[in-house]
């Protein structure tokens, strides 16, 4: 494949505006760890031998943090039910509604913006122009959920992303 040849992240003829559950992943421009510090509390009741995984916001952080909150107040029929700050990346699912009753947010966008690309593109945009400079890398992985079970088992990776950190090929030595 040729350096400019970027592979397609998104389904080629899916809507993604269409009602229904979106995991994403969004990373920082060359994985730099800008988002957080998770540390490991060596008195807490967990893991012995690492301790309960605590995430601690960068400034940087900080205003992500606030913008992906903004997102269940500002668009009419999206919110974000779950997600986590990791050092280098984000995880987050987001439910995606016809009906604004079934979603968090309130009718405050200028348009009622519901796909997932528009929503992520406008929080990497915001939070670009907050802090000052790019720390985006391009584009970002979604998931489509399908059921409930698949519901869970991502449910339950974001809760345990923290604790899974000291193992993470992208966190190599920079804990230690």
């Amino acid at each position: 494949m040729e350096p400019n040849d970027r592979k397609l992240n998104r389904l080629k003829y899916y809507d993604y505006s269409s009602n229904g559950l979106y995991f994403v992943t969004i990373c920082t421009k060359k994985r730099v760890q800008y988002l957080s510090k998770i540390t490991f509390g060596e008195n807490d009741v967990g893991n012995a031998a690492l301790g309960v995984p605590h995430v601690i916001l960068t400034e940087y952080g900080k205003i992500v943090n606030d913008n992906i909150r903004k997102i269940n107040e500002i668009y009419r029929y999206v919110s974000v039910i779950k997600y986590v700050v990791m050092p280098d990346h984000i995880h987050m699912i987001l439910f995606v509604s016809d009906h604004e009753d079934n979603v968090g947010g309130t009718p405050r966008a200028a348009f009622p913006t519901k796909s997932v690309s528009q929503i992520i593109n406008a929080l990497k945009s915001i939070s670009t122009k907050q802090i000052g400079f790019s720390i985006w890398q391009k584009s970002f992985h979604d998931h489509i959920i399908r059921n409930r079970e698949e519901l869970r088992q991502i449910w339950q990776y974001i809760d345990n992303n923290p604790i899974n950190w000291a193992n993470d090929i992208y966190n190599q030595n920079s804990w230690r």
